[in-house]
């Protein structure tokens, strides 16, 4: 560097030397940052396909839950609006840092002999290859074939970006309205289950049978069926207590009627096993026979599984017989294979059963039903979906419960109560317990133009 002056050669060997450590140590930070900003947007992408893909088997578990992850995941999908639209501006945010971060790392990278256009070439190739394979290609593929898992792992994330980003995400899904609104005013495709319903009644009504036509709606609703809505409820379940002698036992069985009984320990809610009455066949002349040998394993469900997936649990187990319990572990009731069966052929009768179960028909718009009777077998027996009285059920599963729930107070004798076209009345009470209930069906009004 002839002509320059020693000091001024000295400032700017110091100067050349600071600049590309400072250029280093950038380089450095920028590659943290673009890996941080990858695995934030790798999240993102998997959580939206984990999301939108969850299964009504999945979203029943997630909803069972009420800590943790599972309860995040479940408020985040009451939502699905609000969801997708934070996962889209949090993923488009931070997308835009990636292409930033990297083109100012390529930027320093690059020799300055490289052209410009070749440089521009670089950074696009660069920017694309990370974006596709590390933020979209890998999280999805993963998210696909572990939907739950990856829901549940990214639900406390996304609910803090839901939170950060709601006054973006709230005014992008409020502007959605009008789309949707001259959407929605244009004829769709959409068949709900009572389509489905009258479809089957309009194609095979005509030519097959009333138990035939009953039959292909049962299978229609069947998945949607959770083992709560069809059980033998706690109050209504025949048991064996664990301190019966034989002749006890024996004598219970006899009573009861039933070729399976569960046994408890105290409370319904310690269930020991189940016994099988066959199995007292060859000990019948021993009346000090120990019955406890024979107690087999009990099988215990959620009361929120579906009884679709209970079948084919039943099919690989070889079972009929199932204890349902609820979040905290307590005897709910009972399901048995033939509760499942009856969801799809209706009821099933043999020689043992009683003709006048639960209910009465007075005529077509009258019936008397038993309070303890389940919500869908009153359905049924009344010709309506299943859904009907979603709206006012609650947390009930019986007709008196149902009762309760729209009265909003213990009734009396004769009081009634309307919802739609339905008045239920009741009939007899037992201390605080609804025992019968008279349903009747009024035509519907119709709304005047």
């Amino acid at each position: 560097m002839e002509g320059i002056p020693e000091g001024h050669r000295h400032f700017t060997n110091l100067l050349l030397e600071s600049t590309g450590a400072f250029s280093t140590s950038n380089a450095t930070i920028l590659i943290i940052v673009i890996i941080v900003l990858l695995l934030m947007t790798a999240v993102i992408a998997g959580a939206e396909t984990a999301f939108f893909s969850l299964s009504a088997k999945d979203i029943h578990f997630l909803k069972s839950k009420e800590k943790g992850s599972a309860r995040q995941a479940s408020q985040l999908l009451d939502q699905p609006k609000m969801l997708l639209a934070t996962l889209l501006v949090a993923n488009n945010f931070i997308n835009i840092a990636i292409v930033i971060t990297t083109n100012m790392l390529t930027g320093s990278l690059i020799p300055p002999t490289v052209g410009p256009v070749m440089a521009f070439i670089i950074q696009v190739i660069g920017v694309t290859f990370l974006l596709v394979l590390f933020g979209e290609v890998l999280p999805k593929v993963y998210a696909t074939q572990n939907n739950l898992r990856m829901a549940l792992f990214a639900s406390p994330y996304i609910r803090l970006l839901t939170e950060l980003f709601r006054p973006i995400s709230a005014v992008l899904v409020s502007s959605t309205k009008f789309i949707e609104a001259k959407i929605a005013s244009k004829p769709t495709n959409n068949i709900s289950s009572e389509d489905f319903a009258h479809a089957i009644e309009l194609t095979v009504g005509h030519s097959a049978t009333r138990e035939e036509v009953n039959i292909f709606k049962g299978i229609l609703k069947f998945g949607n069926i959770t083992a709560k809505q069809i059980m033998r409820t706690r109050l209504d379940v025949t048991a064996i207590d664990y301190e019966m002698t034989f002749m006890e036992v024996r004598a219970h069985c006899l009573e009861a009627g039933y070729s399976r009984l569960p046994v408890y320990k105290e409370t319904l809610d310690t269930v020991s096993g189940i016994i099988h009455t066959k199995d007292f066949l060859p000990h019948l002349d021993n009346d000090y026979f120990d019955w406890r040998v024979l107690i087999r394993p009990a099988y215990f469900v959620h009361e929120g599984k579906l009884i679709e997936d209970l079948l084919k649990e039943f099919q690989a187990k070889r079972i009929h017989f199932a204890m349902v319990v609820d979040e905290f572990g307590g005897t709910s009731g009972i399901i048995t294979l033939e509760d499942i069966m009856e969801e799809i052929i209706g009821d099933i009768k043999d020689e043992f059963d009683e003709d006048d179960l639960n209910y009465k028909k007075i005529d077509n718009n009258n019936y008397i039903f038993e309070g303890k009777m389940l919500i869908n077998d009153v359905c049924r027996v009344i010709g309506e979906p299943a859904e009907t009285f979603d709206v006012v059920r609650g947390e009930s599963d019986s007709l008196g419960g149902l009762f309760l729930e729209i009265k909003g107070r213990f009734p009396i004798v004769n009081e009634s109560v309307t919802y739609k076209q339905f008045e239920f009345t009741v009939m007899a009470l037992d201390k605080m317990r609804i025992q019968r209930v008279k349903v009747t069906i009024h035509p519907p009004v119709e709304e005047e133009d």
